[in-house]
């Protein structure tokens, strides 16, 4: 069955199990590395995770509509292409700057610049994945992208506490950055792939001279 999934989809199915894994490298230990690094006090880390969570998903939603309006005024595929990869490069590296993170607004503003990284990338993907899912295969290849995604956030997130106890939480920050380049370098291989124009639908059906 995986074999008849065109290149696109795979490389993109991929892409995001690699992309879901970094960020959820070190999700189940933010409240704690907050706590060491930021407040001193488990409570006020609660608090900052919490805000942070709320900077994160309020950026995101204002900002996702607005970029995926101006990926569907332009034609062709390689916009939605470039946004997917700039996106994601940008997601998977503003984490290394919680390593630098000193303060409470560090925190907000860096997962400010991963939120901007996933509402560039979120759409693109989507839009590509759509146009190039296979006739008669759409629930089976939507499943599959949902089951490796899932199951990489789950692998990764249990790595992420065993790693933070073992190397740190420079460590887990890094490995969230590797794994996203990982991610960013995969999509580059369906450059080639994506359409330079979409093809419009026809409004009407052309008239032809029989004789």
């Amino acid at each position: 069955m995986f074999k008849r999934i065109n290149k696109v989809i795979k490389v993109l199915i991929i892409s995001d199990f690699f992309l879901n894994s970094a960020l959820g490298i070190y999700s189940p230990v933010f409240a704690l590395f907050i706590m060491q690094r930021i407040t001193g006090d488990m409570a006020e880390a609660a608090k900052v995770a919490g805000f942070a969570t709320l900077f994160y998903w309020t950026a995101k939603s204002l900002l996702q509509i607005p970029l995926a309006v101006q990926m569907d005024k332009r034609k062709g595929e390689k916009d939605d292409f470039y946004f997917m990869i700039v996106g994601a490069l940008l997601a998977s590296l503003a984490p290394l700057g919680f390593i630098i993170s000193s303060s409470a607004w560090h925190i907000y503003l860096f997962n400010i610049l991963q939120s901007v990284g996933m509402a560039m990338t979120i759409p693109s993907w989507y839009a590509i994945f759509t146009r190039h899912v296979d006739k008669g295969k759409e629930a089976f290849e939507w499943g599959a992208n949902s089951s490796f995604l899932s199951l990489g956030v789950g692998i990764t997130g249990a790595l992420g506490g065993i790693t933070a106890a073992l190397f740190g939480f420079n460590f887990i920050f890094i490995a969230t950055a590797v794994l996203g380049i990982i991610s960013t370098a995969s999509m580059i291989a369906i450059r080639k792939d994506l359409c330079e124009k979409r093809q419009e639908p026809l409004k009407e059906l052309p008239l032809v001279n029989p004789f």
